[in-house]
């Protein structure tokens, strides 16, 4: 049986702001928990002013602690944005204070532009090194050795599962070497999903934390009470994918009845590529659309997605694809 879960990037819209965002994430989790859903994660997303998960270990700690049972995770943290010692720190925090319920997904771009990525003091290049700095995260996550001089405290012995995630067939390539599940990030980015996949579990190696493959795969989902108010809902994130290619992200907009009233062909056309791998619609259009992508992807887990305006409808989309999804 697929396992489900569930992304949010804490979307700030139109009129709102970030408190208004991390209370409304707070609510979808709750929600998610309820529904019966493995796990949340939220996005490190930089200098987007539709996004208020940045600092995603602060917005996890506040998950965490209005949940009991769903296992809250980062999807993902971008880790050339940081010192490896430092996430062992924070995740090592989180799990002191919920154990074993916390996920640590790593990114390996730097989830912003060159601008920002200087103002972290951090630099592009820093990406090179990131199988070195996944294998030091790992240590300073594991038991200490004897004659470790820098030891994560909290963090040591902590063993937060570590997944790497990806929209290319590096991360599946180290994933596959470092024996870690791989997460696909193919509800923004679905051109390699399958060939990421083939490459992840052609190249598996058993490690300490797993035994056999296990992939997860992305999809954006916008479920209602029927396939046309489905559609609707959908707009918001096709017109926020339409700002963030145009190099323009802004907060979240409103849902229109007719997308081509406020984005031309071409910007339709670039949408359209991204949401290749999507379930948009009522009820049962979802479940056969889920049913089809974990079939064709044969992946263990899907986590769902969707950026939806008003959050009501956002609830009520995971509620409906909850029912769809029960039995697959």
């Amino acid at each position: 049986m697929t396992a489900f879960s569930v992304l949010d990037l804490s979307p700030i819209v139109e009129g709102g702001d970030a408190r208004r965002a991390l209370l409304e994430t707070t609510r979808y989790a709750q929600a998610a928990e309820r529904l019966g859903f493995g796990r949340f994660w939220l996005a490190e997303h930089l200098n987007m002013p539709g996004i208020a998960s940045a600092a995603t270990a602060v917005a996890l700690a506040h998950v965490a602690a209005s949940t009991t049972t769903i296992r809250v995770g980062s999807g993902g943290v971008m880790l050339p944005n940081h010192a490896p010692l430092v996430v062992a720190e924070q995740f090592g925090t989180l799990e002191a204070l919920h154990p074993g319920r916390i996920d640590l997904g790593l990114g390996r771009a730097p989830g912003t532009d060159a601008e920002t990525a200087r103002a972290l003091r951090r630099y592009f290049e820093a990406a090179d090194q990131f199988p070195r700095d996944v294998m030091e995260l790992q240590a300073f996550l594991d038991d200490p050795v004897e004659g470790q001089r820098v030891t994560a405290w909290p963090g040591a012995g902590a063993k937060v599962p570590v997944w790497l995630l990806g929209s290319s067939l590096f991360s599946a390539e180290l994933a596959a070497h470092l024996g870690l599940p791989f997460a696909f990030a193919s509800h923004f980015a679905p051109e390699l999903l399958m060939p990421a996949l083939q490459t992840y579990r052609a190249g598996f190696r058993p490690s300490k934390q797993s035994q056999e493959p296990y992939a997860m795969a992305a999809i954006n989902v916008f479920a209602a009470e029927d396939d046309a108010a489905a559609r609707r809902l959908s707009t918001s994130m096709q017109q926020a994918f339409a700002a963030v290619v145009a190099g323009r992200p802004g907060k979240v907009q409103p849902p229109v009845d007719d997308i081509a009233a406020v984005l031309d062909p071409r910007q339709i056309a670039a949408v359209e590529s991204r949401l290749t791998y999507a379930a948009i619609g009522g009820r049962e259009t979802v479940r056969a659309k889920l049913s089809d992508f974990a079939a064709s992807t044969g992946v263990q887990e899907v986590m769902v997605t969707g950026m939806v305006f008003d959050i009501e409808d956002r609830i009520r989309s995971l509620e409906i694809t909850a029912e769809a999804v029960a039995g697959l």
